[in-house]
This record gives structure tokens, C-alpha cells and sequence, in this order.
């Protein structure tokens, strides 16, 4: 009987905690203690580092996720390198890319998009860490200007 009253109170906590906190808190949760939870990046958003580019936003997503591959990962076996960075989550309807800067350095980096017109997309690079925020602005908003540009990448000097 004792044991019987126990199940039914624990139950009826865990439910009650459910309805209370939201499904969505209890999803977060879970997510946070896997150690895959992009909580942290949406409230860094504030902060993030921004560009708008001249590109629809499915051409724009599908080249931000080329750029984070790299040309090293496609080639050999197909094993992606420690110091590239790792995608641990997408979310279509945040339009969001979440990754680690590497396998090595698990210092998380979120990418959201935002289509502010038909042919022109805002990308925010948020993360707790500015030197990883940075890192893949950096990487992201160079490969698309040249991608956008071409003639970026000729007129760069070549200093020694």
C-alpha cells in the first residue's frame, strides 16, 4: 500500500511539474543535460554579430552549411577533422544552425537567419564566447561576400 502511494504521489509531481513548467521547460531540460541544448545561443541573439546578404534564404542556408563543412572534411573518408567545426542541432522553424566551434572546443555557436526580403536574408552569429562568435562571423560572412562578389577574392593583396 505504501508503495502503491508513493508511484501515485511521484506521478502525479512529474505531471504536475509538466503542466506547470511546460513541456517545452522539460524538453529544454533534457536537452541541457545531453548537453545539446540551444537555450543559451537564442538569449545571446541580443548580442549576436550581423550581416544581410543579397540572397534568398534557402541558397543562403545551404551555403552557410558548405562553409561549416569545408573543402578539408570532403575529402579522404569522409571523418571530419577536430578542428572543423560540428553541427549538434538545426531547427527549420528557428532557422537556426547550432554547432560547436570543434570537436575539441565545444564552445557552442548559434546561426539564425532571417529573410528580410524576397533576395536579401540577415545572418546573427551568437555565441557565450566572443572569440568563437567571431571565428565564424569571420568565416561565414567572408565566404559569402566572395560567393556574392567574386572580385573580392581577386583584389586581395597577397602580402609576405
Amino acid at each position: 500500500m505504501k508503495r502503491s502511494m508513493c508511484f501515485v504521489l511521484t506521478t502525479t509531481c512529474c505531471l504536475l511539474a509538466t503542466v506547470f513548467f511546460g513541456c517545452a521547460a522539460v524538453k529544454e531540460m533534457g536537452k541541457g543535460f545531453v548537453g545539446v541544448s540551444t537555450e543559451v545561443l537564442e538569449s545571446k541573439r541580443k548580442d549576436s554579430l550581423k550581416k544581410s546578404f543579397a540572397l534568398d534564404y534557402n541558397n543562403c542556408y545551404k551555403e552557410v552549411k558548405e562553409l561549416l563543412k569545408g573543402k578539408e572534411i570532403q575529402a579522404g573518408n569522409g571523418i571530419q577533422a577536430e578542428n572543423e567545426p560540428y553541427i549538434y542541432a538545426e531547427d527549420l522553424n528557428k532557422k537556426m544552425i547550432a554547432l560547436y566551434l570543434s570537436q575539441i572546443d565545444t564552445a557552442p555557436v548559434g546561426i539564425f537567419f532571417t529573410e528580410e526580403a524576397k533576395n536579401k536574408t540577415l545572418i546573427e552569429v551568437s555565441s557565450p564566447s566572443s572569440y568563437a562568435k567571431e571565428l565564424i562571423a569571420k568565416k561565414i560572412f567572408a565566404g559569402i561576400d566572395v560567393l556574392i562578389n567574386p572580385k573580392i577574392k581577386e583584389n586581395k593583396i597577397n602580402v609576405k
